[in-house]
């Protein structure tokens, strides 16, 4: 472990890194993937195969392929930007289909009555979705929902592939490729970085869970 000790400001700005990709993947994945699950439900059509075409589609695709397109492919049509980008915009797309899934199995388990109560006393489907559906739906959700981003995060380390620079992924390729350092070591302490990551989510989810249930 001495050269993860010798090179721990290098695991702590790659680690801040990593962190920052996992946190706007979570936030984007989190709404989008509650808009996804919306269209799934829409009484339009055109929405409703929007929706299922895209989670589809996503799911069974490989999340490297989803990464690679952004990068590489998306640029040749004249879109351009940095490896970061790129990387956090594929693995919002990627993540989003399964938050989607989730959310949806949230909105499945509300009682129907209470939509066609809701309908009964003039509401709209927006209406009816925003003020009494999703609230309930997105408390049951938690703990699969924290699941997902939990894989996002160890999916962060695939974005590293990328070229992004600064994370985890380049602190390895630097202090193995450029420095010489044994693989085994540095691997252990990009490995524990990951570990503080994911160990941290899971905790702040049971916490909200925790609250979530007492509320309801």
């Amino acid at each position: 472990m001495q050269p993860v000790i010798d090179n721990i400001d290098l695991y702590w700005s790659g680690f801040l890194r990593n962190l920052a990709i996992a946190a706007w993947g979570a936030v984007g994945s989190l709404v989008w993937g509650t808009v996804l699950a919306v269209f799934r439900v829409s009484p339009v059509p055109v929405l409703r195969g929007f929706g299922t075409f895209y989670v589809t589609w996503l799911r069974n695709t490989p999340l490297a392929f989803v990464l690679f397109t952004m990068a590489f492919g998306i640029p040749t049509v004249g879109i351009n930007a940095s490896y970061y980008v790129f990387g956090v915009i594929g693995l919002v797309l990627y993540t989003s289909a399964f938050v989607c899934e989730a959310v949806r199995s949230g909105i499945a388990t509300v009682p129907s009555g209470q939509a066609e109560a809701a309908r009964a006393i003039g509401l709209t489907f927006r209406q009816t979705l925003g003020l009494i559906i999703l609230p309930q739906a997105l408390r049951a959700v938690v703990p699969p929902v924290g699941n997902v981003l939990i894989a996002m995060i160890k999916n962060s380390a695939v974005v590293g592939a990328l070229g992004v620079g600064g994370d985890l992924f380049s602190t390895y390729l630097r202090l193995t490729s450029a420095q010489g350092y044994a693989q085994l070591p540095i691997l252990t302490g990009v490995a524990i970085g990951f570990l503080v990551m994911t160990l941290s989510a899971a905790a702040l989810l049971a916490l909200a869970e925790r609250r979530l249930a007492v509320a309801r």
